[in-house]
Order: C-alpha cells, then structure tokens, then sequence
C-alpha cells in the first residue's frame, strides 16, 4: 500500500507518467470489456479505467481501493472536476477494504435527512462539501495564529475546568470526586482568565477557544463551540477595532478571495434598532423601518394615542400576494412579540386599502402614503404598542421579505460593527447587565450612573456580517470605583460580590491596565464563509436541537458506581 500523490495533484503535466493512488470509490460503471471508476480522496475525484476487466476484482461503492496506472489526457474533458481533463489507466487495482451499502448518499447533493446523516457523520463527513467547510475552518485558525502573532500576540490555554461565575447562560457543571458536593463549571468563555492576563502584564493574549454553554439550541448556536478569544492592554476602541478589521480582511481574503473594504462603518446600537429593528441587521437591502407617530400619534382609533411606538416598514410588489391569510399569519406572529396585530395598507390598481384605511381621516392616509413613498403594489405593515416589542417584530418582517423576494444578492457580504449598546436592561426588580459587569461606561455617559442608569451606554461593540453577530467585546472597566458604582446599579452586595467575583476583584487592586477584547465566534465564521446557514455543518460532530449527539447517543445514563464516587443520588 503506497501513495505517490493526492488525486487533484495530477494534471496535464503529468501525462505519461505512472503513479499510486488510493481512496474511496465515489462510483462504478461498467461498459462491457472496460470499467470506469471514480476514485474519491480527500482532496477530490480522479478518473481511473480498467481494460482487463478479467483481472478486475469485486468493487463497489466505498470499498477502499489502491490504484497504480498512468496518466494520460482524456479525448473529452470534464470541467465539472479538476481532474476533468486526465484520466489514469490502471495497470493494477487492490481492495483494501469493503464496505457495507452506505444509509446515505456519498455526494453533496445527498437524499438523507439530517438527523441521519448526523448519526452516520462519519460518512457524511466524506461528502466533499462537508470537508470544504472544515478546510474553511482550518484555513481561519491558521490565517489567525499567523496575523495575531505578528503581531506580538502570546497564545494562553485557559482552564476548561473553572468556578462558576454569572455570566449569562447556565453553566455546564462538572462534580467533584475529591471534593464531594463541590461542582467545577466549564467556562461559558474564558473572560475572567483573560481579564487576568492582563493583569498579569500580558498585554496581548489570545486563543482558540472551547466554550459551553447550557441554553436552548437553534441553527446557529451549539452548547460547545469555538472562538477566537482576544484580549489587549493600552489601546482605545479605535486602535482595537482597527486591528480586527484587519484580522477579518485577511481571513475573507484568504479563505474566499473577497476583497473586505476597510474601515468597516460603525452603526449606533439605537440607530440599528430604530432603522432595522435588529441589533445584528442584515443591511445588504433597502426595507427599513419608518417611525410615524408624528402622522398617527394622536388618534384615539386603534389607541394609537396611547402606543409608545408607531412604526411602519413598506414591501414593494407583494400587493397582489398579500391577501387576507397572509395578514392572519403577519397577526399571529404579533402575538409572539406580545402585540395584539398588525395594520396594513395595499396599493392596488391605483386603489388603497387594507385594515389602516379604516375609521382614519382621508387626509391621514394620504399623509402617511407621502411620507413612506408607497407606490403601485407596495404593501405597508404598521405595528405599533411597546417600542421593545414594535421594532424585533418588523425587524423579522423585513428579513422575511428580503428573503422572499429575492432582495439579497448571492455571494455578497455586509459587515459592519453595531456600537454604543446600552451597559444595562431595565427590569422590574432593577436593572441587569447587557453585556457584562466588566464592560466599561461611556465616558459621556458616566453622569447617567447616577441620575438614569438606563441611558448609560458602553464601549461594547459587535462585528455584524449579513445579519450574524459574528463577535463581540467591549473595552473593560478597569476604575475600582466606577465597578464599584455598577455593581451597586446591579443589586450587588459586598457579600454578593465577594461570593461570585472575590478573588477577580481582589485582582483588580493591583495595578490593572485599561483593556479591551473581542471574541470572535469561529463556528459563525465558518458558516458564513462556507455559505451555509446550519452551524451544524461547520462542526465535525455536532449536537441536534435537543442537544444530542446522534451518533454517539451523548448525553446517556452512567453506572451508579459512578454516582456513588462522585457523592450523587438522581432525584
């Protein structure tokens, strides 16, 4: 068993020359006294005939085969392959291995449903699609460690095995045998430790890292994942933001041949919402939302005296699509964002009509017509009631629509950071951190600390690409007295901070350095980059929405010895 090269290494300037192939069998045909086989590696399909058909052992799909023969120009190219235009004629074929008939089909376009193909991912993962996206993967981690280490950044591993802290998300906890009743928790990431890197006068850190956290699952997020976890001492926003647009250029570049333009454009976090209705907006098409309180706000009909919020989007051309159902199905989505319905106005036949039109003066209409520019077939969505709960819901409207109507080009990308986010969420017992307890204040808006913390904004920031927050961070606090001042804001005791943040803050008393950090999620990235929207796709061996690994059957049942050892009885 030898192999002189991979398959797509072949071309035409190795006609005439012998080799030793090995590899999957991608497919069989037999024509007679002459067999054609399409012999798979990693790196790609190759063409191999056989003309002695006698000698020619049993094969079938999958079975792993060796190959030696020559190289020589095909009569007819195949440009679907980049191997189309050689073929090897072999001199000798080995069986290596059989193979059972597979439950799926070895192909990128393949039949199985996902939850087979992710109990056999072993084999999906030979479809040559699945390894372009972990060759993508590769790809950003090298482009990574290479840009991040010239420039004078150190890779640290932090603990997998750490004290739970708040930071969001249930943690994953892990019991101790040593210490029974005691419970170690997997870092949701590794904040605190690179906090105290810089402390420690590391300057420059970062790492590959693995991250868990215990929450609901959906198609781009998994209870394990990967980022690129990045913390720097002395630089402002401006010089930190500047070294990550150039760490994503290079990435886009490298990995897809896409030009980035830089500087990315910077959007408020207000502004994102207000024209969007989304903190991670895909701009890359032109439906936003229009505030027209000033047209509706004092009317009584529909209680809109008494709305906080009175927003409008317009879709164009969907008039004609838009019959009642459709509305029904726009009213019970509504409901999920807790209002009680929409309002519609369509143009038809130079007509208007629709819901809106109803018990308002004439004259309003036309108002709100001219205002929002609403031409022949355009359809106008109103929603109106809780500003926090008008903005999401036409903000999912809008990419709906952008979806729908084929609004968004193919192969396009919009990237951007969302900045200036709120430092906390009103509640009604308080107020919570938006981001967390470390993010630093606004300098503008330290004054609001005191008098109204819920108009204090930060210096958090999140990289935006087609509508994925493909990462974030924020500058740190590193004043014990502002920190001081925001736990005070969160509710926090001197017990409470000394239980859930004492040996972090202890830190803090000796010489902390102003700092900055991001975490880019490596997954997103990939997925991004790969064109896929299944985070799943992008990870060798994933969790299915109910957090399960198919394949394996992870989370199981363990013996009761093990409990037993561990100091825990299942209630």
């Amino acid at each position: 068993m030898k192999r002189t090269c991979f398959n797509t290494d072949l071309t035409l300037d190795n006609v005439g020359q012998e080799v030793d192939l090995i590899g999957w069998v991608s497919k069989k045909r037999d024509l007679g006294s002459i067999s054609f086989i399409d012999l798979r590696d990693r790196s790609g399909i190759i063409q191999v005939i056989s003309e002695d058909t006698s000698s020619l052992p049993e094969i079938r799909n999958e079975y792993v085969i060796s190959v030696h023969g020559k190289v020589r120009a095909k009569d007819k190219a195949n440009p679907n392959l980049k191997t189309g235009n050689i073929e090897v004629v072999a001199s000798e074929i080995k069986v290596i291995n059989t193979a059972n008939t597979t439950p799926l089909i070895i192909a990128d376009n393949t039949d199985a449903l996902e939850d087979t193909r992710l109990k056999y991912r072993y084999l999906d993962l030979r479809r040559p699609c699945m390894q372009h996206f972990l060759d993508i993967r590769h790809q950003i981690k090298l482009i990574t460690h290479k840009y991040l280490s010239e420039l004078r950044f150190v890779e640290v591993e932090t603990p997998i095995l750490c004290l739970s802290t708040p930071e969001g998300a249930r943690d994953y906890l892990v019991p101790s045998r040593v210490h029974n009743g005691s419970f170690y928790a997997l870092p949701q990431s590794p904040q605190i430790y690179k906090q105290l890197l810089m402390i420690g006068g590391m300057e420059r850190y970062y790492q590959i890292a693995r991250c868990f956290r215990d929450e609901d699952l959906r198609a781009d997020r998994q209870p394990d994942f990967t980022q690129i976890d990045i913390e720097t001492s002395f630089l402002d926003q401006d010089q930190f933001l500047t070294m990550m647009e150039g760490l994503i250029q290079k990435i886009f570049k490298e990995t897809i041949n896409y030009d980035v333009k830089l500087p990315l454009r910077r959007l408020p976090y207000l502004e994102a919402m207000d024209k969007y209705g989304s903190d991670k907006p895909d701009t890359r098409f032109e439906i936003y939302i229009n505030d027209v309180k000033d047209i509706l706000g004092e009317l009584e009909v529909n209680g809109f005296n008494k709305a906080e919020a009175i927003r409008a989007i317009v879709v164009p051309g969907v008039a004609s699509k838009t019959s009642r159902k459709v509305i029904d199905e726009l009213s019970l989505e509504a409901k999920k964002f807790s209002l009680p319905y929409i309002l519609y106005i369509k143009k038809e036949n130079g007509l208007l009509s629709g819901s809106l039109t109803k018990n308002i003066d004439e004259s309003k209409i036309n108002e709100l017509v001219n205002k929002l520019n609403v031409s022949e077939g355009d359809v106008v969505i109103l929603a109106f009631g809780n500003k926090n709960r008008v903005l999401p819901l036409l903000g999912s409207f809008r990419l709906r629509y952008g979806k729908e109507l084929g609004l968004i080009k193919p192969n396009t990308y919009d990237l951007l950071w969302v900045v200036d986010f709120p430092l906390f969420e009103k509640t009604d017992t308080g107020y919570t951190s938006s981001h967390h307890p470390f993010t630093r204040p606004n300098d503008e808006s330290l004054p609001y600390l005191k008098e109204d913390p819920s108009k204090v904004l930060s210096y958090a920031y999140d990289i935006v690409i087609n509508g994925y927050e493909a990462g974030g961070g924020s500058l740190r606090i590193y004043d014990q007295k502002i920190q001081h001042q925001i736990f005070e804001i969160l509710g926090l005791s001197e017990e409470d901070i000394k239980r859930k943040f004492g040996f972090f803050i202890d830190a803090f008393q000796y010489g902390t350095p102003p700092h900055a950090g991001m975490a880019f999620g490596l997954d997103r990235l990939t997925m991004i980059l790969g064109g896929t929207d299944n985070i799943r796709d992008v990870i060798a061996f994933p969790k299915n929405l109910s957090a399960v690994e198919p394949m394996s059957g992870c989370p199981s049942p363990v013996d009761n010895d093990q409990l037993d050892e561990l100091g825990i009885r299942l209630k």
